[in-house]
């Protein structure tokens, strides 16, 4: 056997021994198995959580829509979006809408400021020891995974092109090293069109159905098909300042004398032309 191999031997074996003491005496079977076939062995029960939902993060993107449909939108809640850190609104649309993470709707500790349910031991989503919800923890062990998906889907493009059997989503070719995630609706188009879907339908729009992985080529293209139409359509925020402030007619009438003002004018004519088309 050589060094390196005696070495991890050595070290899944105190690994394994961490976590058998730290084990408690009821734990997901499924987070167990995994965790012991893993070629190097987690030494805490919560790092098998983590490395068991990251090596499933489509099972924790349904995990955490599931838990936010249980517990809904608070009431009163829009989906809001400020550039003022302040605010504790997101800074932009392509972040997902998570209404317990703004500052106003936050339930505190011991919930998960992603779907809002109760964090129990481990960060686990039920309460399998009857101890309570974790008043140290805001996150599921889940929501945090959903949630790195949701904002980055580019870190699990190897899994979307095995699901997509290599193939463009757009043209059916072969996929090229180069190919990139896209979303099939483009996210200004749901901070638009979409805004006022209820919370948590709304978070369709970030997960597999909506995703999709196209050659680099098809990419550029559909960006700038995508680019001209906003251009094109005034966004949200102009219409309703353009109603909330109609022009008034004191501007059309300034308007009208500039534009009589900059028009060309005829040459004026003197008494000779008079007298020429007079001749005539």
């Amino acid at each position: 056997m050589s060094n390196w191999q005696a070495e991890k031997a050595e070290r899944n074996r105190k690994s394994f021994a961490r976590l058998s003491k730290a084990l408690p005496a009821i734990f997901p079977p499924a987070v167990l198995s995994r965790a012991l076939s893993r070629a190097f062995i987690p030494p805490t029960p919560r790092l098998a959580l983590e490395s068991y939902w990251r090596a499933h993060p489509l099972r924790a993107d349904r995990l955490a829509r599931a838990l936010a449909a249980k517990t809904g939108p608070p009431t009163g809640w829009t989906w809001r979006i400020s550039q003022n850190r302040k605010a504790g609104l997101p800074a932009t649309f392509r972040t997902p809408p998570a209404p317990y993470r703004e500052r106003a709707y936050s339930l505190g500790p011991g919930f998960c400021c992603v779907c809002g349910q109760p964090v129990y031991r481990l960060g686990w989503h039920k309460d399998l020891w009857n101890a309570g919800p974790n008043k140290n923890a805001v996150w599921h062990c889940a929501c945090v995974v959903a949630w790195q998906f949701w904002n980055a889907p580019s870190g699990e493009a190897p899994l979307l092109r095995r699901l997509q059997g290599r193939r463009c989503g757009q043209t059916g070719r072969r996929l090229w090293k180069s190919a990139e995630v896209d979303h099939r609706v483009p996210l200004f188009r749901v901070w638009r069109e979409y805004r006022d879907v209820p919370w948590p339908k709304l978070l369709d729009f970030w997960r597999l159905p909506n995703l999709q992985v196209i050659n680099r080529d098809v990419h550029a293209a559909k960006c700038a098909n995508e680019a001209r139409d906003r251009r094109a359509a005034p966004s949200p925020e102009a219409e309703i300042k353009l109603i909330a402030s109609p022009p008034s007619p004191t501007s059309d009438h300034k308007d009208a004398q500039a534009t009589m003002e900059d028009a060309p004018t005829a040459p004026r004519q003197t008494s000779l032309h008079r007298k020429s088309g007079r001749i005539a």
